[in-house]
């Protein structure tokens, strides 16, 4: 696993722990087993977005603090050019960019995701979080599995979803795909 991925896993067993709580009582209230949570704590497992948006839910801390070990400061506006957007590869599938990191209190998520090519067209991984989310396709084409449907968007298509359904995406062609994604 990349070094990134390492760091947000050690942000997430620290937060555990200044909390006091146990692997076990986290594992159970984000309704994972405790192998699959202790191996996004060890940061040997890619750590999906759903998960770490529950998280940052549960311990009251900013999306934005887990993925890049800063606060967000800014409470009028939120100004982010894009060679000082903070990446995030939290997994091997996914790359993100938060387009919105330095805003604190946020209503939403926003993010350029980039979905990298990988053999085949299914999907690796289902995520499924509280609230709603809002894809936009920027560049290539994004197979989207919503619970039972699949559906296929390319450039300037876009798809607003109850995120609480799992689902998940994969980039066609063997080419990787960059989206929009906002989170409520």
């Amino acid at each position: 696993m990349g070094n990134n991925i390492k760091q947000i896993a050690e942000r997430i067993k620290a937060l555990r722990e200044i909390e006091g709580e146990s692997v076990e009582s986290v594992a159970e209230a984000l309704g994972v087993k405790i192998s699959e949570y202790e191996g996004y704590e060890s940061g040997n497992t890619d750590i999906p977005v759903s998960f770490l948006y529950e998280i940052a839910g549960r311990f009251k801390v900013e999306l934005t603090a887990l993925l890049t070990g800063t606060e967000p400061h800014m409470n009028s506006f939120s100004l982010v050019r894009k060679e000082s957007s903070p990446k995030a590869d939290r997994s091997k599938e996914y790359s993100y960019k938060d387009l919105a990191y330095n805003f604190k209190h946020k209503k939403m998520e926003i993010f350029e995701v980039t979905a990298g090519p990988k053999p085949g067209d299914k999907p690796g991984h289902y995520n499924s979080h509280p609230g709603q989310e809002f894809n936009y396709c920027l560049e290539g084409e994004i197979k989207i599995f919503i619970g039972k449907n699949e559906m296929i968007l390319k450039q300037g298509d876009s798809l607003y979803f109850d995120s609480g359904i799992p689902h998940a995406m994969v980039s066609l062609n063997n080419k990787p795909a960059k989206f929009l994604a906002v989170i409520l």
